[in-house]
C-alpha cells in the first residue's frame, strides 16, 4: 500500500480508466507538476488556518443540532454529517449560502465518478453526469472567479485566483480543476468519518460508555475509525514499468487499486485489526493517504469530527439506529459510509433555548 503511493518511479498518478483519462486534479498528478499545485492549497489549510475555523465550526453543529434535537430522531447523514463540512469548505471557498444545496449535488456527482474505472453502462453514465455538472460549474465559477478579480475577499477563491505557477496565473479550467476535488475531497471524508463513528458506536456501546467516562480518548477514537471504517477506501495509481510484487508481476500499463480499508485491517500492522478499540496505540493507519499525497484537508476533516463528536455523544443521549434494515452504503466505489443513516434518541433541548 506504501509502496503504490511513495515509489513514483514505479507508480503514477497519472492513470487511464476505461472511459478515458481521468480529471486534470492535482490527485491525478505526479511531481514536479504535483508539487508546485500542492503548494497552492496548502496556503489554505495552515494549522493557524484550521484553528481559526473552530469556534465556527462548533456554531454550526449547535444550529445544525438544535434544529433536530427536540424530535428525538434525525437522518444523520442528511441532516447533519452532509451539511456541515459543506458549509465549512462553502465559507472556506467563498460560496453564498443559498448555493450549499447546488454543492452538496455537485459533490455527489463528482464523488461517483469512481465508476468511471469500472467501465460499461454505468461508467458512462457517472461520466456523462459528470460532464453536465461541470459545465454548470464552470459558468457559475467563472462569474464567481470575476467578482473575485474586481474585488477580492479574504477567501480561498480569491487566493486560487491570485495565485501563479511558474509566474503564471492559474487558468480558469485549473482553478474548476482545484474547485471540484476540494469539493469533494473537503465533505466526502468529514460526512463518511461522522457518519462512521456513530456507526462503530452504535455497534460497540462499550466503547461509546468508555469515552464518555473518558472525554481525553476522543483525538484517539477519531483515529480508530478513521482505522476501521475508512472513509476513502481506495486511491488510483498506474504502473509505469513491469512491477514485481508479492510473488507478482503488475504489467506496466495496469491500473492498480491500492485499498486502504485493507491495508488498515492488516493483521501484520495492527493487533486484533477486526475489533474497534477507541485506546489503540499504536495506530499506523494510512486512511488519509501515505506520501506527497497525504491528504491536504486531513487536519480539517479531524478538527470537524472532533467537534462533531464531542456534540453528539452528548446531546443525543440513547442514540440508536431506526431501522433493523441494513443500512444503504453510499453510491461512490471508493468511499465508505451510509447514503442515509436515520437514528432516534431521546429528545433535548436546544441549546438556545437552554441558554
Amino acid at each position: 500500500m506504501k509502496r503504490a503511493q511513495t515509489d513514483h518511479e514505479a507508480f503514477s498518478s497519472v492513470v487511464t480508466p476505461p472511459t478515458g483519462k481521468a480529471p486534470d486534479w492535482i490527485l491525478f498528478s505526479d511531481p514536479p507538476r504535483h508539487t508546485k499545485l500542492r503548494a497552492i492549497v496548502l496556503r489554505a489549510f495552515t494549522p493557524r488556518s484550521i484553528a481559526a475555523l473552530e469556534p465556527r465550526v462548533r456554531e454550526l453543529s449547535r444550529e445544525l443540532l438544535d434544529a433536530r434535537i427536540e424530535r428525538g430522531e434525525m437522518d444523520l447523514a442528511a441532516d447533519y454529517a452532509g451539511p456541515l463540512p459543506t458549509m465549512v469548505i462553502a465559507e472556506m471557498i467563498g460560496i453564498p449560502v443559498e448555493d450549499r444545496a447546488r454543492l452538496l449535488r455537485w459533490s455527489e456527482v463528482i464523488v461517483n465518478l469512481s465508476h468511471a474505472i469500472s467501465g460499461g453502462e454505468e461508467a458512462a453514465r457517472a461520466v456523462g453526469e459528470h460532464a453536465a455538472a461541470k459545465e454548470e460549474m464552470s459558468g457559475y465559477l467563472a462569474d464567481l472567479s470575476g467578482a473575485r478579480r474586481r474585488a477580492p475577499k479574504d477567501d480561498l477563491l480569491t487566493r486560487l485566483v491570485e495565485a501563479e505557477v511558474d509566474g503564471e496565473r492559474l487558468t480558469e479550467g485549473e482553478i474548476l480543476d482545484f474547485f471540484q476535488l476540494l469539493l469533494a475531497a473537503g465533505t466526502e471524508t468529514t460526512t463518511n468519518l461522522i457518519d462512521n463513528a456513530i456507526l462503530c458506536f452504535v455497534e460497540s456501546p462499550g466503547e461509546l460508555s468508555r469515552l464518555r467516562a473518558a472525554p481525553e480518548l476522543l483525538p484517539s477514537a477519531i483515529e480508530e475509525v478513521l482505522r476501521y471504517r475508512s472513509p476513502v477506501q481506495m486511491v488510483y495509481r498506474e504502473a509505469r514499468r513491469d512491477v514485481a510484487l508479492h510473488g507478482q508481476v503488475i504489467p506496466a500499463g495496469k491500473l492498480v487499486l491500492p485499498v486502504i480499508g485493507s491495508a488498515n485491517r492488516d493483521p501484520q500492522q495492527f493487533r486484533e485489526p477486526g475489533r474497534f478499540d477507541i485506546g489503540r496505540d499504536p495506530n499506523p493507519h494510512v486512511a488519509f493517504g501515505h506520501g506527497v499525497h497525504f491528504c491536504i484537508g486531513a487536519s480539517l476533516a479531524r478538527l470537524e469530527a472532533r467537534i462533531a463528536l464531542s456534540d453528539l455523544p452528548w446531546r443525543l443521549r440513547g442514540i440508536e439506529l431506526a431501522s433493523k434494515e441494513p443500512w444503504e452504503p453510499r453510491k461512490a466505489l471508493n468511499v465508505h459510509g451510509p447514503a442515509r443513516l436515520p437514528i432516534c434518541f431521546e429528545p433535548g433541548r436546544r441549546l438556545s433555548a437552554a441558554g
